[in-house]
């Protein structure tokens, strides 16, 4: 199986996500798609961030008939950056090649990421343009570094004729969708979805994780 990895707040996931993650599967001929749902960002402030259990929901709801697979399993890994829980991945899931698919933002800020040159060893790293920051991006120190290791879609395709470092940038009409909008149009949107959920008036709301089947409770990351 090869399987593309997009990680995040999802604070809400949205159809952006969706659309950008079905474009990646079909550029580099991936199985799937694992949204690896974050506990939280060390970039991030705390202020503003839903319980892990309504952004989950959140992923789930939006990736619904698509081969895309959102998960919390950060959380049962006890991991919080994203080379430590890459690593963890592959050796938890030795049969699966996998792929780190990054928006052109966060390749602009890859360097303060810790350990990030250990994320392109780990992996092939494929970058989607997003608008307004494309030009920070090639420019940023990490792309300095990793322009080296830059490869076509296609040889990604091929599977077996590359290794990490292997950097691809992918292309496709702009997507203008963000989540700080659907949170400054629905500040209640995280209460929407933990409200249809609720089982329990005591326990809080409840989220079946898809990938490791553990249930994921609101109040767990309060």
């Amino acid at each position: 199986m090869f399987t593309g990895l997009l990680g995040g707040s999802f604070n809400p996931a949205h159809g952006g996500h969706r659309r950008i993650s079905l474009f990646a599967a079909d550029a580099l001929g991936l199985d799937e798609v694992w949204w690896l749902v974050s506990p939280g960002n060390p970039l991030k402030p705390r202020a503003g961030m839903a319980p892990l259990a309504a952004r989950l929901r959140s992923a789930q709801l939006q990736a619904r008939r698509a081969p895309i697979i959102p998960t919390a399993i950060e959380q049962q890994l006890g991991t919080r950056y994203t080379a430590d829980t890459l690593a963890k991945l592959v050796r938890r899931y030795p049969k699966r090649r996998f792929v780190w698919l990054m928006g052109a933002d966060n390749l602009a800020e890859l360097h303060r990421w810790k350990d990030w040159r250990k994320i392109a060893r780990t992996m092939p790293i494929a970058v989607i343009a997003r608008p307004g920051y494309d030009a920070r991006a090639m420019t940023s120190p990490a792309m300095v570094w990793l322009r080296r290791y830059r490869v076509s879609a296609a040889s990604i395709r091929k599977r077996g004729q590359w290794s990490a470092p292997a950097l691809v940038l992918l292309r496709f009409d702009p997507d203008h969708r963000s989540a700080t909008a659907i949170r400054r149009a629905n500040g209640g949107w995280a209460e929407d979805i933990l409200g249809k959920g609720r089982t329990n008036e005591n326990c809080g709301a409840s989220v079946r994780d898809q990938l490791t089947f553990r249930s994921i409770r609101s109040e767990e990351d309060a």
